[in-house]
């Protein structure tokens, strides 16, 4: 990466060698970084990432929006009605998996 670039990061906390991260920040091998994940969460009060001044850390915030939370909340309702007719719910990680009552 340039000198001026800025690393961003809001997917995954693995994602990123975040020790690796901490001395290309401290040498300046790099401009900065934005995270909203990290490896360890919440990040623990030692991590050195929080004395650095050219990162910015977000609490994992990605999907905090009003639109989001309001997706996720009708999502969630309609996933309770679902269960309770006795259907399978949408967008399930582990479809091949029943529940004991089924």
């Amino acid at each position: 990466m340039k000198k001026s670039s800025y690393l961003i990061n809001t997917s995954r906390g693995q994602v990123v060698d975040q020790k690796a991260l901490v001395r290309a920040l401290k040498e300046k091998w790099i401009a900065g970084a934005g995270l909203d994940v990290f490896d360890v969460e919440p990040i623990p009060p030692s991590d050195p990432m929080l004395e650095l001044d050219n990162v910015v850390l977000t609490p994992h915030l990605g999907s905090d929006t009003i639109e989001a939370r309001s997706r996720m909340s009708r999502e969630a309702a309609l996933n309770v009605l679902t269960v309770l007719r006795g259907q399978q719910p949408r967008n399930v990680v582990n479809p091949n998996v029943r529940s004991r009552n089924q």
